[in-house]
C-alpha cells in the first residue's frame, strides 16, 4: 500500500524537488513570485538577493547593492519589481528586468526586518529595529515617509499590508492592527516576542508565531485566541509559520531543522510526529506556493533553500 494515494485531504509537501545553494551563509527569507509563476527570490547574510527558477532549480540573477545582510524581501503584484532591506537601514526598490535599484529610501535608525507592498505596489511599509513602521509613497518624488507608526516598544519583526489595514508584530510581545481609514489601532498582547503574523485571506483571523514555541490562531476582530499549535522548537530565532493550501493546515519550520504541520481546526500534529530533520540549522522562512496546492519552500541558516512538493502516486 506504500504507493496508494494519500487519504489526507490536505497533504503536506514533503518530497524534496530541488535544493538551491547559491548563497554563502544563512538565508533569511524566501518569497514566491505572485500568481502561477514558479520564481523565487531569496535574501541572505551574503548581502545578495537571488532570483531562481523554482521548476529547474537554476539561478537566474543576482541582485547586489546591499552593503549588509538582507533580512526581508517582498514582491510586487506584477512581479516587475521587488523591495528588500536589512542591515543597511535603507529600503531598496528593485527593477527585476534590469537588476538595478530604482530607489533607496532612508530614515530608519536600525536594521529593517520587514517590508511589504500594498496591493498595487504604490506604497511600501517597512518595520525596523528602531521600533517604527514607515510608510513610503513610491509615486511621490519626496523621499520622506508619508506616515510613521511609533506605537511599538521594541523591534518590529513582521508586517502585513491589507487594503485598509496594516498588521505588525513586535519583539515587545504585541500584534498591532492599524485601521488606516478609521484611524484606529487595536493591540493584542501575545506575551512573547512576535516573529511573524500571517492573516487569513478573509482577514478574519491571523496566525502569529512567537518565541515561546507556540503558533496561535487569533480572531482579528476581538483578539481572542482560537487555536494553539505546539510541538516545534522556536525560542531564539525569527521563524515564519504559514498556512498550507486553502488555509486548512498550518506549517512551520523550527530551530532544529524540522518542518511541522498541524490541522487548522483541531491543532493536531499531522504525521510524521516528530517530522524528519530536513535542514542542518534553523529554518528561518516557510512559504506555501500561492496557487499550487502541493508546493512550498523553506529557507535555512544552513545556506540552502529547498523546494518541496506533494507527489500523489497512482
Amino acid at each position: 500500500m506504500a504507493n496508494a494515494p494519500s487519504r489526507d485531504p490536505h497533504p503536506v509537501a514533503r518530497t524534496l524537488q530541488v535544493s538551491l545553494s547559491g548563497h554563502k551563509g544563512p538565508v533569511n527569507v524566501a518569497r514566491y513570485s505572485k500568481g502561477t509563476a514558479k520564481y523565487i527570490l531569496t535574501g541572505g547574510q551574503d548581502r545578495t538577493v537571488r532570483l531562481w527558477n523554482a521548476s529547474l532549480g537554476t539561478e537566474i540573477k543576482i541582485f547586489s547593492a546591499h552593503g549588509y545582510e538582507v533580512l526581508t524581501v517582498a514582491v510586487a503584484h506584477d512581479n516587475a519589481k521587488f523591495v528588500s532591506a536589512g542591515g543597511d537601514r535603507s529600503v531598496f526598490i528593485w527593477d527585476v528586468a534590469t537588476a538595478t535599484t530604482l530607489r533607496r529610501l532612508s530614515g530608519h535608525m536600525g536594521k529593517v526586518h520587514a517590508v511589504e507592498f500594498n496591493e498595487d505596489a504604490s506604497t511600501v511599509a517597512s518595520g525596523s529595529y528602531d521600533a517604527t513602521v514607515r510608510l513610503w509613497d513610491l509615486r511621490s518624488q519626496n523621499r520622506q515617509p508619508i506616515q510613521v507608526l511609533e506605537e511599538a516598544r521594541d523591534t518590529v519583526q513582521t508586517i502585513h499590508v491589507g487594503a485598509s489595514t496594516i498588521v505588525t508584530g513586535s519583539v515587545d510581545g504585541y500584534v498591532r492592527a492599524y485601521d488606516l481609514r478609521m484611524g484606529e489601532l487595536r493591540s493584542d498582547f501575545i506575551g512573547h516576542p512576535v516573529t511573524s503574523v500571517v492573516p487569513t485571506q478573509d482577514n478574519q483571523t491571523y496566525l502569529v508565531t512567537s518565541l515561546d514555541s507556540h503558533i496561535r490562531l487569533m480572531d482579528m476582530g476581538t483578539g481572542k485566541l482560537l487555536n494553539d499549535f505546539v510541538g516545534h522548537v522556536n525560542e531564539a530565532y525569527r521563524c515564519r509559520a504559514c498556512f498550507g493550501h486553502a488555509e486548512a493546515i498550518v506549517i512551520c519550520g523550527d530551530e532544529k531543522g524540522m518542518v511541522w504541520a498541524w490541522d487548522l481546526m483541531d491543532a493536531k500534529i499531522l504525521p510524521p510526529d516528530p517530522p524528519p530533520k530536513v535542514h542542518h540549522k534553523v529554518i528561518t522562512w516557510t512559504e506555501h506556493h500561492p496557487t499550487d496546492a502541493g508546493e512550498m519552500i523553506t529557507a535555512s541558516a544552513d545556506g540552502t533553500v529547498k523546494i518541496w512538493k506533494h507527489e500523489v502516486a497512482g
